[in-house]
């Protein structure tokens, strides 16, 4: 079962133990190990990119033959935006679709700059539309619902009103999630507004609410620290604590597509293994996805970063 408003706020009494506690789902016979979920992104950029197709029933097929649990949704692929939480019919079949695979929504992906814009008009509409997903979220089953704070200053007079905008923002957006048992996971990336490990500490410090913490991007943490191939100590140094989903890729430290290239795990020069030691050390139970974006053979990939963290386990025994 998911957490509770009250399990949020005790946590944040009791520290990150006891939130780790509130947050997670495991399989009574596995409690230590990671879920593993494919993203729907990786698929969709390379049929966008590489002009690749991919029928949905193939890559849930992939999924389920593979051994992932879960599915990491994106808006508009493979074919139309999210439903709103009040259209019973198209939800109940969207669910139903995994279903039949036996494999669970546990997230999906929001973008969007309205979250930190000069305008309080749009950050308040940005809140309003983050309580609708919440809602849709609750009937999908997810635990949590990630979001990407893309754009340019909009409207803020430098980077610092911007961050304090954001914070505002989430901090509004954690208590919702917490009014309904589920948690907010946001990324930065070096091509944002957003892009560096001191803004980072910055969010989560000004936000400091259980309910919101940061995803682990291997791509994008290496960058972040200067594309040493080393990003598990830039993840030692954010904290574990802070770390609500992983998205699993490699890189070799320089920008593609607009964002941090992604590789398959071990195509590129990240310590993997390291990051996931930190992880392990640090308590973190909760999801992983295999992230593809921008890679042509996102079934490759997704093979690969799972194949690593099926070698970390059994080098732990």
């Amino acid at each position: 079962m998911k957490a509770t408003r009250r399990q949020f706020l005790a946590a944040g009494a009791l520290g990150a133990g006891a939130l780790m506690a509130a947050n997670t789902v495991q399989a009574a016979d596995t409690p230590k190990k990671w879920r593993m979920g494919i993203g729907l992104n990786g698929f969709m950029s390379s049929a966008q990119d590489y002009h690749k197709e991919y029928p949905l029933w193939e890559v849930l097929q992939f999924a389920v033959d593979e051994g992932f649990s879960g599915v990491e949704l994106v808006e508009g692929w493979p074919q139309g935006g999210y439903p709103r939480a009040e259209e019973e019919k198209r939800v109940a079949g969207l669910r139903g679709l995994y279903d039949k695979y036996g494999l669970r929504i546990y997230t999906f992906q929001n973008g969007g700059s309205d979250a930190h814009a000069a305008d309080p008009e749009r950050r308040k509409a940005w809140l309003e539309e983050i309580k609708a997903r919440v809602r849709l979220a609750k009937v999908l089953g997810c635990d949590f619902i990630g979001h990407w704070p893309g754009g340019g200053l909009e409207g803020n007079a430098n980077v610092d009103a911007a961050i304090g905008n954001l914070v505002k923002s989430y901090r509004d957006a954690a208590a919702v999630c917490a009014d309904a048992g589920i948690y907010m996971s946001f990324e930065i990336e070096p091509p944002f507004v957003f892009n560096t490990p001191e803004i980072l500490e910055r969010i989560l410090a000004g936000v400091n609410h259980p309910a919101c913490k940061t995803n682990y991007d291997q791509s994008h943490f290496d960058l972040m620290w200067g594309s040493k191939g080393k990003p598990a100590e830039l993840l030692k140094r954010i904290g574990v604590r802070h770390i609500s989903h992983l998205h699993l890729t490699d890189t070799d430290g320089t920008i593609f597509g607009g964002t941090s290239k992604h590789l398959g795990c071990g195509d590129g020069h990240c310590n993997t293994a390291a990051a996931l030691q930190v992880l392990y050390d640090g308590g973190y139970q909760g999801w992983i996805m295999c992230d593809a974006w921008k890679i042509e053979d996102p079934y490759d990939a997704s093979r690969k970063a799972k194949r690593a963290v099926d070698d970390f386990w059994g080098r732990l025994g």
